[in-house]
């Protein structure tokens, strides 16, 4: 199977569906995503604060996958944000990895307090141009920050990855995402638990018409309104099951339904606000 893919304002392709690593312990992150390349996924999204990126890189090691069929993503923590630190960062994910450059680099929360968020944007821009990623976006901005970035360098980034999951849409931000050529990965895609999703009468109700799981529905919500997204899992049958989402398509209706699940008034927040990362 082959994972249709988004073009970024970078002019690069990315797979539209990918792997998380996220709180994948350190000693089974090669594993998952061995798994994972076996499956077919090729699009793999880790992040220095993870501390799996070592695992990562032994996988793609292992793979025997050419490097150019591959699409890499991590980010850069938030404690090094200032002065030249993002550029020792990246080459010290570079090293963990065992590559000379990632797909993606990405900031990864604006911690507005510290101020920190635009000189590292700058930095990013700098790595972009350096050749060491080709191509850079932000996690967990906000309008706000968002605009000044853009303001202070004129670059705007290649996607912004957010939590994004039915009962929190984050319209705001992909009112501005759709205005700047922004594209939005989907962070927490299936909720992370926190809440009865798979209950809900709109996505049961989906399941049930097309004969697929709860979360198969979610991540073909996603898809469908084009976003970039990676469910996380280390188990084997869970990972194949989260890849097999090709083969059928919700109709209008049915995401009609799945979108009116957001209360839309912020309550359906199962992470952190991005003002209180810091």
């Amino acid at each position: 199977m082959t994972v249709p893919t988004v073009t970024l304002n970078s002019g690069h392709d990315i797979p539209q569906l990918g792997f998380g690593v996220f709180l994948v312990p350190a000693d089974e992150a090669e594993k998952a995503v061995s798994d994972a390349l076996e499956v077919g996924y090729r699009h793999i999204d880790t992040a220095a604060i993870y501390k799996n990126e070592e695992g990562v890189g032994a996988a793609i090691a292992k793979s025997g996958i050419p490097r150019d069929e591959l699409f890499i993503t991590t980010k850069l923590w938030n404690d090094r944000q200032s002065g030249e630190q993002p550029h020792d960062a990246i080459r010290e994910s570079l090293d963990k990895l065992g590559l000379e450059r990632v797909d993606l680099y990405l900031t990864h929360w604006p911690t507005p307090d510290h101020d920190t968020y635009s000189n590292a944007w700058q930095k990013l821009i700098e790595i972009r141009d350096a050749g060491l990623a080709t191509s850079i976006g932000v996690s967990n901005h906000l309008p706000e920050h968002l605009d000044r970035i853009v303001k202070d360098t004129g670059v705007v980034p290649a996607v912004n990855q957010i939590e994004l999951h039915p009962a929190y849409q984050q319209s705001d931000v992909l009112a501005w995402a759709a205005e700047h050529g922004t594209k939005i990965e989907s962070w927490g895609p299936l909720g992370q638990g926190k809440y009865p999703l798979f209950e809900n009468p709109a996505v049961a109700q989906a399941a049930e018409a097309h004969g697929k799981s709860p979360a198969q529905v979610v991540i073909r919500w996603h898809l469908q309104r084009g976003f970039i997204v990676f469910p996380k899992s280390v188990n084997r049958s869970r990972i194949e099951q989260n890849f097999d989402v090709f083969d059928f398509e919700l109709t209008d209706a049915e995401i009609a339904g799945i979108d009116a699940i957001d209360p839309g008034d912020g309550s359906g927040r199962v992470g952190s606000h991005p003002s209180e990362v810091n």
